[in-house]
């Protein structure tokens, strides 16, 4: 082969490579942006971010077999007025309302078209859309799972009500799944009181 042929196959190599690597970029990048804080989590949680972005693919592929549909407006409005008095019965009875929170999320979530029978695929399958507010219900799950066995404080309640609340309002939002609205204002922990004044 000549030095031109060469040259050609060489240029053809590094055209193809750089093209490979820009794609990978990419694709990278878009996990990053869809999951937000949820692709961080991921790639603290196995072992490699190969391993992590398969992951994350897997749970969108698994979202696209799922009937997520948004609530009715009938049903929004139910769910709102059950939360309004929910936090008004967290005064008398904080544990009992912590309870009753992760269950009328969990009931928002399975009339959504969640599955909802088994909290780890809840939360795969909630990062697809609601990546950016996960880690508010893993922690509201974390403090009700101390709850049960009484070593939570009042503070702490307090706290798992707020976490609910922020994956609570987006199940209540208008279902659109594939663009899922950014929560930056959510970051900034409401607190109960805020909402009973807005009322």
């Amino acid at each position: 082969m000549s030095t031109i042929v060469w040259i050609a196959v060489a240029v053809a190599l590094i055209l193809a490579l750089a093209v490979g690597y820009v794609m990978l970029r990419q694709r990278r990048q878009g996990l990053r942006q869809r999951f937000g804080p949820e692709y961080e989590h991921a790639l603290n949680e196995q072992d490699s971010r190969g391993q992590a972005e398969q992951d994350l693919r897997a749970r969108e592929k698994r979202f696209a077999t799922l009937d997520i549909r948004p609530l009715t407006p009938a049903s929004r409005q139910t769910y709102a007025q059950r939360w309004a008095k929910l936090q008004e019965r967290f005064v008398d009875a904080p544990g009992p309302a912590v309870t009753e929170a992760d269950e009328l999320v969990t009931a928002a979530m399975a009339e959504r078209g969640y599955p909802t029978e088994d909290f780890q695929q809840q939360l795969a399958d909630l990062s697809v859309v609601h990546g950016r507010t996960l880690h508010h219900y893993r922690q509201a799950h974390e403090i009700s799972m101390r709850a049960t066995s009484g070593e939570a404080s009042t503070e702490d309640l307090r706290q798992a009500m707020v976490h609910y609340r922020a994956l609570f309002e987006e199940l209540l939002d208008d279902g659109d799944e594939h663009h899922p609205q950014p929560v930056e204002a959510r970051e900034k922990e409401p607190t109960l009181q805020d909402d009973s004044q807005q009322r």
